[in-house]
């Protein structure tokens, strides 16, 4: 069993590499192109999203190197392995996330401000069309990495696809504003820089609660503690759970639990019970590290059953 789940934690980060050098490769391309049309299409806003997809880069950075060290094996110091440094890695891009929104938001805010409307230039009809690039490729981005993140059950690389989604969505607004300044409304563009922070801060506030919720312990979804005990309840031998208790380790889940049995059964009898809990669970649930099943007689656990 620990070879098996040795051999899945390989291939999920081989999944979790692939896509993030794919990230940045569509990354790079896409920052100068959106760069380059701000400049020469006089756009700010989107010179404000070229900035903004400059950033995934160096967060899809951070994400690699999270995702490779959490993978690491457990050791000496380390004897619950490395999977929360994956929530570190999320905080560190939740962060680089704000720290891009509210600048994006301060230059907008200050044109805006400003009152001098007449100045500002009418953007160019290739940012427009940068825009609309930028809409469709960052919106593929976030379904092909949610997929990957949804399928490997990675809370750093499901960040990174929300801010593949907040790309889309800053883009959507450099669109309007570009669009709103070419009929007539030059203040738009700026505008749209406001709008564009406002959506990075959300997406990086829950980055940051996610990773956060990760890092202190929270119980899994009641859905998969509900799955948990229909699994065990049908393993034979289980007269019922006294006690449940899930954590979120990182991507991982540690679950521990109480269960009832005869008590008239040898030990070796209630052993076999527990070890079969055991493995059903780490099969039936991939992100399971580890299960702990402590065994209690049925008879005595009636009298203390608390759930």
């Amino acid at each position: 069993m620990n070879q098996e789940k040795l051999n899945m934690d390989k291939q999920n980060q081989k999944i979790a590499m692939r896509v993030s050098t794919i990230s940045i490769a569509v990354n790079l391309i896409l920052s100068l192109g959106k760069l380059l049309a701000g400049i020469l299409g006089r756009s700010g806003a989107m010179v404000s999203d070229a900035i903004h997809s400059a950033s995934d880069v160096f967060s899809t950075i951070i994400v690699m190197i999270g995702v490779r060290i959490s993978a690491k094996q457990s050791d000496t110091n380390h004897p619950y392995g490395h999977e929360r440094l994956e929530c570190v890695a999320s905080v560190i891009l939740a962060t680089i996330l704000m720290a891009t929104g509210v600048g994006i938001g301060l230059g907008g805010l200050r044109t805006v401000l400003s009152g001098d409307y007449g100045s500002l230039e009418i953007p160019h009809f290739m940012a427009l069309v940068a825009a609309i690039i930028s809409i469709a490729v960052k919106e593929w981005m976030y379904w092909y990495t949610r997929a990957a993140a949804k399928k490997i059950k990675s809370g750093v690389l499901m960040a990174d696809a929300w801010h593949h989604r907040s790309d889309s969505l800053s883009s959507i607004g450099a669109f309007v504003g570009i669009a709103g300044s070419r009929m007539g409304y030059p203040v738009l563009d700026s505008a749209a820089c406001l709008v564009i922070s406002i959506l990075i801060g959300k997406a990086a506030y829950e980055i940051f609660m996610d990773a956060v919720n990760k890092m202190v312990d929270k119980a899994c979804d009641a859905k998969t503690e509900e799955e948990i005990r229909r699994v065990v309840l049908g393993q034979e031998g289980v007269l019922g759970i006294d006690s449940l208790m899930t954590r979120l380790f990182g991507a991982k889940m540690y679950v521990d639990m109480e269960i009832a049995a005869d008590g008239r059964q040898t030990l070796y009898e209630t052993h076999e019970i527990a070890e079969q809990v055991h493995h059903a669970i780490e099969k039936r649930f991939p992100e399971v590290k580890h299960c702990m099943v402590h065994v209690n007689p049925a008879g005595d656990s009636d009298k203390k059953r608390r759930v």
